[in-house]
């Protein structure tokens, strides 16, 4: 059975760090269905989350069969299998953009539920058609870009939330973290014999306990939950939501074009830890499982998720994404996620996550060249203002008030550069590539390449696609004025250069 789940020790770790991903959205999801939109629960848990627990393991299913297949191409038995889930963005952006306004204006949130399956459909497509210009886009970004923007979204959207969560729990979280030094970062595990992933569950859930971190009674509520529910072919409901979704289609593109980079970064990053998947069928799979989770009632795409290299560096094979789809989906047949983490804290799976995104940002730096480091670093800094605007936004949200309330003098006259963090933070999938790629080809002395990345700048600037909140036209246009000029000093430095060469030719002729 091993052999053909392709599960190896390392799949232990992987699968309990990746079910945790994929339960946090579960119960995101199902949270802000019920509680800020005001679906009645059954409704959410019949309609809704068995389709959302399909289309993952129909991921999980397609990446599973995608490293079934490298194994069987290379020869290779160290083949790690891409991790996938629901897209987490995607979650907010279809509550709070889509659903929960269609609901207050017509007063009907099924209706709003319709459109927003039409809207996971159209984002679905959209999608898919990174697989027809991933292997080009893959051709022309340099892979210290693409590893760069991904180190971006592995320290600041993966790691960084679980490790401040780690200190609400040091004494079993600081405890797990000290068995991944030694263990996964260590070259003489403690315990060898012993899969990792499960020590740290055993240990995490030991500890948890003894220190009266979890409760009988979450037990017993996590008990009630319990419940079967199958999901329910709902195309009438898909084709009845996809004309008015046309509407939303200014969310669905950016988060469509978002996700197949994502994607291709994963793939890119996969390639450069050894295993070189294909990207056509990887993004189709991404699609596909998304569609077919919409015509079940689920409204969330699926995507590939960050973490391949560090799953890969503790063993993983190819199980752990197959058997961690069938969890949620049978999770999400069955109401079994209240008993899950009633019984197991996350406080004990939160650290595999603060690993996985040092792993992931250790590889951009171990891969790229000497002299193209600093685009590393450049990438950074728009995951950075990205996280650090949605801290204060949120933080905003939690007191009862928002950016316009408080008021952006009052926000300068603390220190808070509100403007500079909306403009940065906003759209910094794409701005990272951007700006890595500048970097590079400077250092390259591609002055053409750059030239056309700062006009492009300028494009996606002027339609509100990178360093605006919403897209549209006539967006920040001393940004996009600024990449304009962007473009102009890399076309002096073109000329500057080729009259440099030109001097230099005619002085060696005349010497000779």
């Amino acid at each position: 059975m091993g052999e053909f789940l392709h599960w190896k020790k390392g799949d232990w770790g992987a699968f309990f760090g990746l079910l945790a991903n994929n339960l946090t959205n579960f119960f995101t999801l199902a949270g802000l269905l019920i509680y800020t939109v005001g679906f009645p629960a059954s409704f959410v848990y019949k309609n809704i989350m068995p389709g959302f627990g399909l289309a993952i393991f129909v991921a999980g299913f397609f990446y599973w069969y995608a490293g079934k297949n490298l194994v069987k191409k290379t020869g290779r038995q160290d083949v790690t299998a891409l991790p996938s889930g629901a897209s987490a963005p995607s979650i907010f952006i279809v509550i709070f953009l889509v659903i929960q306004p269609i609901a207050q204006q017509t007063g009907d949130m099924y209706y709003a539920w319709k459109v927003a399956l039409g809207w996971c459909f159209l984002e679905a497509l959209i999608e898919m058609s990174g697989a027809f210009i991933g292997d080009w886009l893959r051709r022309i970004i340099p892979r210290t870009v693409l590893l760069s923007a991904l180190a971006g979204l592995g320290l600041l959207l993966l790691a960084m939330n679980p490790i401040l969560q780690s200190f609400e729990s040091p004494l079993v979280s600081l405890v797990i973290i000290a068995v991944i030094f030694i263990n996964w970062f260590g070259s003489k595990p403690i315990f060898p014999k012993i899969p990792t992933g499960f020590l740290i569950m055993a240990l995490g859930t030991l500890l948890a306990w003894v220190f009266g971190q979890m409760s009988v009674q979450g037990v017993m509520v996590g008990l009630d939950q319990v419940s079967f529910a199958y999901p329910i072919l709902q195309l009438q409901e898909l084709f009845a939501g996809i004309p008015p979704a046309f509407i939303f289609l200014a969310s669905a593109i950016p988060l469509g074009i978002t996700n197949f980079i994502f994607t291709l970064e994963n793939i890119e990053s996969a390639s450069a830890a050894g295993d070189d998947f294909n990207v056509r069928n990887i993004m189709l799979a991404n699609g596909l499982s998304s569609i077919i989770g919409s015509f079940f009632g689920n409204p969330i795409p699926t995507t590939v998720y960050i973490g391949h290299p560090g799953w890969k560096s503790i063993g993983a094979g190819s199980g752990y994404t197959l058997i961690t789809g069938l969890a949620i989906f049978l999770i999400s047949l069955f109401g079994l996620g209240g008993l899950f983490l009633g019984v197991i804290p996350l406080s004990a799976v939160f650290p595999i996550l603060f690993y996985v995104g040092i792993v992931v940002a250790k590889q951009a730096a171990t891969e790229s060249p000497k002299e193209e480091i600093p685009a590393l670093f450049v990438s950074l800094f728009p995951w950075i203002a990205n996280w650090a605007l949605t801290l204060l936004n949120n933080t905003l949200s939690a007191a009862g008030t928002n950016a316009t309330e408080v008021g952006l003098e009052a926000f300068e006259n603390a220190g808070v550069y509100h403007r500079g963090l909306t403009a940065l933070g906003s759209g910094a999938p794409i701005t990272s590539i951007l700006w890595g790629c500048l970097v590079v080809f400077a250092v390259k002395n591609k002055s053409n390449a750059a030239i056309v990345t700062a006009l492009l700048g300028a494009i996606l600037t002027y339609t509100g696609v990178i360093h605006s909140v919403s897209v549209g036209l006539h967006q920040q246009i001393e940004i996009t004025g600024a990449y304009a000029l962007v473009a102009i000093v890399f076309l002096i430095k073109k000329l500057k250069t080729a009259s440099d060469t030109e001097e230099a030719s005619s002085v060696e002729i005349t010497q000779n």
